[in-house]
């Protein structure tokens, strides 16, 4: 089995066990973590009873599309490779995509779920764009919008390579790297770096396990439902303070919100805020997570 395959098969079990996380306590001692996690991973045969059946068809046979810059692939652009997936599909495609910088952006519709991108651990493949909400929107800004269920992308870097915008001065400056859209989504071992709107954990059901994410302002927002990641708070342009997260939850009764679980915050900003409301029931927890100075003794913003 090649390692693009080896891989893809710990990121499909990772997919398939977030159900199961979610449900279960986390150990407190972060030495812990991983043996816990290790012992949650199920064959699918053993948990064939409580996945969805399309889900479990999916993974029956899996394809593999390899991307490659410099040949020996089918493609030589990750675009390419997802156009080449038809619509309604219905088993897990693995693009497996080589080493390289990558300037694109990169869109995969709702009518196409079961994709994996996945990049080699060794040599991770950069995913740049600098789309701007000036351009696009800020929502369509994103380098890679995923917007299909099933949805997993491992080993990745994944870049807003937009100017970082200038305190009260860029107009439309916010730049997003990625937007998650769609439900029970998994993503492994990935850089995503920005300033302004770094990730839009949009909605639906989403877990990230051993993720970086950078930013300045609201550069973890939306109304999705999120798990893990460790966080660098960049130094603002022009001054003017910093933001984790802007959470979108609108009423008590819906059920999303962000976790951070034994993960860590750094930075070189200063007076940072872990969030800020972006509707008017947000939620946000941070737990078994190291803080640096970087955070703001007040640490939510009420505005």
């Amino acid at each position: 089995m090649e390692n693009s395959e080896v891989y893809a098969v710990i990121c499909i079990s990772i997919l398939l066990i977030a159900p199961a996380i979610v449900s279960q306590q986390i150990p407190a001692d972060k030495r812990q973590v991983n043996a816990w996690f290790e012992g949650i991973i199920k064959p699918v045969k053993e948990r064939g009873n409580s996945l969805d059946p399309e889900l479990i068809q999916a993974e029956s046979n899996p394809k593999v599309i390899k991307v490659r810059q410099g040949g020996g692939g089918e493609f030589n652009s990750v675009k390419k490779a997802i156009e080449s997936v038809p619509l309604g599909n219905t088993k897990r495609v693995i693009i497996s995509i080589g080493p390289g910088v990558y300037k694109e952006k990169i869109k995969i519709e709702r009518g196409k779920p079961f994709l994996t991108l996945l990049g080699d651990p060794k040599n991770m493949p950069n995913l740049t764009f600098g789309g701007t909400a000036k351009e696009y929107g800020t929502v369509n800004s994103a380098t890679l919008i995923a917007e299909s269920n099933y949805f997993v992308a491992a080993n990745l870097n994944i870049v807003n390579s937009a100017p970082k915008p200038e305190s009260g001065k860029t107009v439309g400056g916010q730049a997003v790297a990625l937007r998650v859209s769609g439900d029970r989504s998994a993503i492994y071992n990935c850089n995503i770096y920005g300033f302004q709107d770094t990730l839009c954990d949009d909605k639906g059901n989403h877990f990230f396990k051993d993720c970086y994410v950078s930013g300045t302002v609201d550069f973890i927002f939306g109304s999705g439902k999120y798990l893990n990641t460790d966080i660098f708070v960049e130094k603002r342009e022009g001054g003017g303070f910093t933001v984790i997260t802007a959470q979108a939850r609108e009423s008590s009764s819906e059920d999303t919100g962000y976790s951070f679980v034994h993960g860590s915050i750094t930075g070189i900003a200063s007076n940072s805020f872990l969030g800020r409301a972006w509707r008017s029931n947000p939620r946000v927890v941070y737990a078994y997570t190291d803080m640096s100075n970087v955070v703001n003794p007040a640490c939510w913003m009420d505005s």
